[in-house]
């Protein structure tokens, strides 16, 4: 009977397991980027999260999903309609507010879905989630769970 370590393609799927689980521990445990970083909005996706498009060294830019730090809001397709519309009450907001506006991201780091980061971000000098607080719209969310919007 073979050993395991024998057997060439197990050898090589364990090997890439590690690799890749080390890989996205470094990743994980990266330090947050300070910032300021100055970024163009591209779309507004919904009341939490912005695509932007983010210059990053000389001539070189990236786009990127960024989701508002601290902050949890309505879904677009909601279990209701009062959550489905307080989430359109919400995106829409976002749009007046990046409207024109120099966009300043603070705090970047990795979020726990793959190709978007969380950060603050600020609109004209204003920080976009403490707005959505203030009008309702937003709820402070921290991970975990988040709770419902048509309780």
């Amino acid at each position: 009977m073979r050993r395991l370590s024998e057997i060439p393609s197990l050898r090589v799927i364990i090997t890439a397991l590690l690799a890749l689980a080390s890989s996205l521990a470094v990743a994980r445990g990266a330090e947050p980027l300070p910032g300021p970083y100055g970024a163009q909005l591209l779309e507004v996706v919904d009341g939490d999260t912005i695509r932007v498009r983010i210059r990053i060294w000389v001539d070189i830019d990236t786009e990127t999903l960024v989701r508002l730090d601290g902050i949890d809001t309505p879904e677009l397709r909601g279990r209701c309609e009062e959550e489905a519309a307080l989430a359109r009450r919400a995106r829409v907001l976002v749009e007046s507010l990046t409207a024109d506006a120099e966009l300043a991201l603070y705090d970047i780091r990795y979020g726990k879905f793959a190709g978007r980061v969380v950060a603050r971000v600020e609109a004209g000098g204003k920080d976009i989630g403490r707005v959505l607080l203030a009008e309702g719209l937003a709820r402070p969310y921290s991970g975990g769970r988040r709770t419902g919007w048509c309780d």
